[in-house]
């Protein structure tokens, strides 16, 4: 199928490198049947190798000698395209916006010309005392903006399907629309209409064939805001690229020939290139350290929350943050063959291999269609021939078989459906993005959880602290709070955080209360200590003058190397180490006056979503980059079936991969853009919103609200959801094939037949809202 003409914005030339395959744009798809058109028009270019992702609009081609040839195909084909640049989709969004705007200003127009031009029909048709003269042509100027404007995309695809000798529900639809208004200006110039029968009521008023446009208007509102709705919903999706391009830099420092460094465009970067990263900037490129030391944030690559050094010889990838010190880096792999592009390369493309609902309904109606359009004339020909009735009276008959098996209900079903779903997910904290959530979450019988940010909280916490026998506790305290404040590091954050309630005078004098150690004093109102000589330490920590005397927050591999650590302190450094929990140590004048040990934190509500889950018949797997020890320890936590780890960033879908393969239904809860790639590939996948926003865009589930039970309420919704679109699918289908017989014996009129269309949207309909009382817990 496809869209308006206007929804085509203009083509602008693109500038870009197509050496190893294009991404191209595409506007105009309404189905999964239009994906699988454009891919095959793509594949019949000599040496070209296509896929497209329905999701996000977007088609991957490779093997091509000029990218025009590509344009070509999916234009030909009926569709708008324009060759994705990176970083660059005002032209897919603007063509989004318009056919949206375009399917809205139809809509509205039809559904305020439909309800009044319905009441009077009926009225007219039936009551000859009501009619003037030319009542007939004032009905038919009222119905010819809907059955010609706002029908315009259902007449527009039915005569691209004509041309590609197919069809679809689209056919049947125009086809309906046509025959009804088309028999009524019949009637109306010629009057040819003779009396028809109503079952039950017997013969009706002649000139009652002017229900016709009733029918025609009828269909073409209710297409028309099924349209609109799953057209809204599904660009819902978002567009992984974006996401991808937002993260990634746009330049590069690059050494010239002269040894200096300057700045140039990330598509110029070539491997082998040396690259220079300050503090406070995205590496831009995957490869090793050349010189230089620095903490690489690598949250949004891995979801962990603790920076790691970088130094000579270490590998880094692209789109790790250098929160200090800066490096140089000899280029490796860049554009898209860095780490994170192929990770969202294989997200999208795992995305593209999804089927909707929809799939089912263009098989059906690709059968359904033609046997239909055979029946109706077949109708026609059997009342007019063998049976021997008049002209009107057999027109009207197949016109009947034709209106009463228009898909109206059936195209209802599903976007109904899944927009009452979003709504009461909405109200729960909980995004249900398209189709392919509801029809994977049917099956789902594993969840595979990330550990940092979805399980655990994502944020540092002080565990446990150690103070030598002759400290000043809260005298340190204020001199340590001092000197983290100038530190963004991740730890420095956490060790803030158990602090200020002592130094800042809070409620809680004694935050160690909590873990077993003695309150200490507290000091507040005092006036702020002299901190002079900070030097931020990158993979090591952070040093300076405070009040007077020299105070370093190191870690413990560090301090070894400053200062003699006693027995009693490095026992507890060690047994802090064997629980997965980072040490500090505080050195006061180069002796260690303290220590402290922080991790990150299990979510609270982690175990009774692990609980609900079970409960529900699901086998939960934990999956995290982290140490065997460590995940087994929080696995046994919150209660999983089965912890997987050192599972690398690239190799988390592999691993949803290998369990589906092993024959299990697979959703995949997770946060940062490492789980992007996981997500989409999973058969369902679920994000939380702290997390990256690919991730999110990657994901079928998006959780909203600040609670883990969510995870399996959303499982829940999904499968209401699908059952009301599997319900209303048996009844739409159920319907047709039940009435197209009577219509066939002559038993239903128009009338009767745009009746018993209408009933059979608003059954649809009706199932549909019930899911806005549906219990999730």
């Amino acid at each position: 199928m496809t869209s308006d003409s206007t929804t085509h914005p203009e083509t602008p030339t693109p500038q870009t490198d197509f050496s190893g395959g294009i991404d191209i744009d595409i506007t105009g798809m309404t189905c999964t049947a239009c994906a699988r058109r454009v891919e095959k028009s793509l594949n019949k270019i000599d040496g070209a190798t296509a896929w497209v992702n329905f999701a996000t609009e977007r088609a991957r081609v490779t093997g091509l000698d000029s990218p025009e040839e590509a344009l070509t195909a999916v234009k030909k084909a009926g569709y708008g395209a324009q060759i994705h640049e990176p970083g660059n989709d005002m032209w897919s969004q603007r063509a989004a916006e318009m056919r949206l705007d375009s399917l809205r200003r139809r809509l509205i127009l039809a559904a305020v010309l439909t309800v009044p031009l319905m009441d009077a029909t009926i009225a007219l048709a039936l009551v000859e005392a009501w009619r003037f003269p030319g009542w007939e042509w004032a009905c038919i100027l009222v119905a010819m903006p809907i059955v010609v404007w706002a029908a315009w995309p259902f007449h527009q695809s039915a005569w691209k399907n004509l041309r590609n000798k197919t069809s679809n529900m689209d056919t049947l639809v125009s086809l309906g629309i046509i025959a009804a208004f088309g028999w009524a200006v019949v009637t109306a110039a010629f009057d040819v209409a003779g009396s028809d029968a109503w079952l039950g009521l017997g013969l009706v008023p002649d000139g009652a064939d002017t229900l016709y446009l009733d029918v025609a208007a009828g269909v073409t509102t209710f297409q028309l805001a099924g349209r609109y709705f799953e057209t809204r919903s599904r660009r819902k999706a978002g567009n992984l690229l974006a996401a991808l391009s937002e993260l990634a830099p746009k330049t590069a420092r690059i050494r010239n020939d002269d040894g200096k460094f300057v700045d140039t465009p990330i598509e110029h970067v070539t491997p082998g290139d040396t690259v220079l990263v300050l503090p406070g900037e995205t590496v831009p490129v995957d490869g090793s350290v050349i010189d230089g030391l620095a903490e690489l944030d690598t949250s949004s690559l891995t979801g962990e929350p603790v920076p790691v050094p970088a130094r000579a010889g270490d590998r880094v990838v692209g789109g790790s943050f250098a929160t200090n010190g800066q490096i140089t880096i000899d280029a490796e792999a860049v554009g898209a063959n860095m780490q994170l592009t192929q990770i969202a390369t294989l997200a999208e493309k795992a995305q593209s291999q999804k089927a909707n609902v929809e799939s089912l309904v263009d098989r059906i109606t690709a059968v359904f269609v033609p046997i239909v359009l055979a029946l109706s004339v077949a109708t026609l020909f059997i009342w007019l021939l063998p049976l021997g009735h008049s002209p009107s009276r057999a027109i009207g008959v197949g016109i009947s078989v034709l209106i009463i098996a228009c898909p109206c209900a059936l195209g209802l079903a599903t976007p109904t459906a899944l927009m009452v779903g979003i709504g009461r997910g909405a109200r729960s904290g909980i995004l249900v993005k398209g189709h392919t959530a509801l029809e994977a979450s049917g099956r789902i019988d594993t969840v595979v959880l990330d550990k940092t940010g979805t399980v655990t909280t994502g944020s540092l916490r002080v565990e446990r602290s150690w103070f030598a026998d002759d400290a000043d506790h809260a005298d340190l305290l204020a001199r340590i709070a001092e000197l983290e404040t100038r530190s963004e590091h991740p730890v420095a954050r956490g060790i803030l955080d158990f602090i200020r309630p002592t130094v800042d005078g809070g409620d809680d004098p004694s935050p160690d209360a909590a873990i077993g150690l003695p309150a200490r004093p507290t000091q507040s109102g005092g006036p702020r200590v002299e901190v002079t000589d900070v030097q931020v330490l990158p993979g090591v920590g952070i040093e300076g003058v405070v009040g007077g005397r020299p105070l370093a927050v190191i870690n413990a591999a560090a301090a070894h190397e400053r200062a003699d650590l006693d027995r009693q302190l490095a026992d507890w450094i060690s047994t802090q180490t064997e629980a997965q929990h980072s040490v500090v140590i505080i050195l006061d004048g180069g002796q260690p006056a303290a220590a402290l040990a922080l991790s990150d934190q299990v979510n609270p509500d982690a175990a009774l979503s692990i609980y609900q889950m079970h409960g529900r018949g699901l086998h939960t797997i934990l999956l995290t980059g982290d140490s065997t020890s460590a995940a087994e320890k929080i696995g046994q936590t919150i209660g999983t079936n089965k912890v997987i780890a050192e599972v690398m960033p690239g190799d988390k879908a592999a691993t949803v991969s290998s369990l589906q393969e092993s024959g299990h239904r697979v959703a995949m809860v997770g946060d940062g853009i490492n789980d992007a790639s996981a997500l989409a590939a999973a058969d369902l996948g679920i994000a939380v919103v702290s997390g990256a926003d690919i991730a999110m865009k990657s994901a079928d589930i998006i959780i909203v609200r600040d609670d883990l039970n969510a995870i399996a309420e959303s499982i829940m919704l999904s499968r209401k959801t699908l059952g009301t679109i599997r319900g209303n699918l048996v009844w739409a289908f159920g319907y047709n094939i039940l009435a197209i017989p009577i219509a066939m014996f002559g038993l239903l009129n128009p009338l009767i037949s745009a009746a018993a269309m209408a009933m059979s949207s608003v059954f649809v309909v009706h199932n549909s809202l019930r899911l806005q009382r549906v219990r999730l817990a």
